[in-house]
């Protein structure tokens, strides 16, 4: 099946939200940046939680965090 606007529109909006997310997620994944490296200072800023929660877990609580 083919995605199409018909097919969004029957969506309700929290799920719209998360499909609007995951595509810019995937562009912004794909776009070329020249010049700019990677910034590794968020690694391990989240280790205090590790024995807590899982990764997936982890990665919903920060976007609870940052109000997403």
């Amino acid at each position: 099946m083919a995605f199409t606007k018909e097919l969004f529109d029957k969506l309700p909006p929290e799920l719209k939200k998360e499909v609007e997310d995951y595509i810019e997620f995937l562009l912004n994944r794909r776009a070329k940046k020249p010049g700019k490296k990677l910034s590794q200072s968020w690694a391990e800023g989240l280790k205090e939680f590790k024995d807590q929660f899982t990764s997936l877990e982890l990665q919903k609580k920060t976007l609870e965090w940052r109000g997403d």
